[in-house]
């Protein structure tokens, strides 16, 4: 029998807990957090996407990279990169990935033989429609702490880094 996994956020640098130190916490204790909290929110939203059907090997970055060539219908590889501002040789990796599950093709520029364009398949669209309804609901279970007001704060707080 597997263990369970719980998900029980790592303790908080000695500085953030109140009750150790009155100190208002470091920009490093603040970046440090972020960090972690980033790294269990993308797990825990991974996790509800493999729980609400969606295959592993579409995790929430291929999936954006999916909506971003439905959202032009073709797009150079070059100006993906930029669209999603990633280096080009990541883009590679997820075109490869995602060309070999049939989700998206290349077809040469006929205008520059250097530059590939990349289309879905038709497999790609009911996928990506599941797959945003799952993330929309995966988004929902992961930040359901949050109140409407703590969710607006929070938001408020992202945009003004």
């Amino acid at each position: 029998m597997k263990p369970t996994q719980t998900n029980t956020p790592d303790p908080l640098p000695t500085s953030m807990d109140s009750s150790l130190s009155p100190s208002t916490p470091t920009a490093g204790d603040i970046l440090q957090l972020l960090i972690r909290t980033t790294h269990r929110l993308h797990t825990q939203f991974e996790e509800h996407l493999a729980m609400l059907g969606i295959p592993a090997y579409l995790t929430g970055p291929r999936v954006r990279v999916l909506i971003a060539i439905e959202e032009e219908g073709r797009i150079r590889m070059s100006d993906l990169a930029t669209k999603l501002g990633i280096k080009a040789r990541t883009v590679t990796q997820f075109v490869d990935a995602l060309e070999q599950e049939a989700l998206i093709h290349r077809t040469t520029d006929p205008d520059d033989r250097r530059a590939t364009f990349l289309q879905l398949t038709d497999e790609a669209p009911p996928l990506i429609a599941n797959a945003r309804a799952a993330m929309s609901q995966a988004s929902d279970q992961v930040l359901q702490s949050l109140s409407a007001e703590g969710r607006s704060q929070l938001q408020s707080l992202l945009f003004s880094l």
